[in-house]
């Protein structure tokens, strides 16, 4: 049996939504000190709360770079609340699953996100609960 599925092989030679957003509206960064995984992604979103733009940067194995991919293509025309709310259990489904040992890149996928999204919220001075990063309506 082969250690990737065919969907993370396909994520991770041929990723999707890769680079840097200038002037992004929020910027999340996370890293895995024991394995030394790093992603970055950038969100660009319209003032709807629809992210228009994704991209990443990462630093890591096939596991990392394929969950990176894979958790852009998932948010990319969403709602930042959608956003929110990506799992890395809905990452590693997408990709037909994951080795046991590599979940934790799906983790950093997800919470990566969820930097992205808190700095968005910060930058624009959105209250939100930091336990679940949803918006307070006034």
């Amino acid at each position: 049996m082969a250690l990737y599925s065919k969907k993370v092989m396909e994520h991770f030679t041929n990723p999707q939504n890769v680079g840097k957003i200038e002037n992004a509206d929020g910027v999340g960064e996370v890293g895995n000190a024991k394995c030394g995984d790093i992603m970055k992604i950038y969100l660009k979103v319209n003032d709807d709360g629809i992210i228009e733009d994704v991209k990443f940067n990462t630093f890591g194995c096939a596991s990392a770079i394929a969950s990176s991919s894979m958790a852009t293509c998932l948010i990319k025309g969403k709602h930042i609340s959608e956003a929110i709310a990506l799992s890395n259990k809905a990452v590693v489904e997408a990709l037909d699953g994951l080795p046991a040992v590599k979940i934790h890149c799906s983790v950093l996928a997800e919470e990566a996100i969820k930097e992205a999204v808190k700095d968005y919220y910060d930058r624009k001075g959105i209250k939100y609960d930091p336990e679940t990063l949803a918006e307070i309506k006034d």
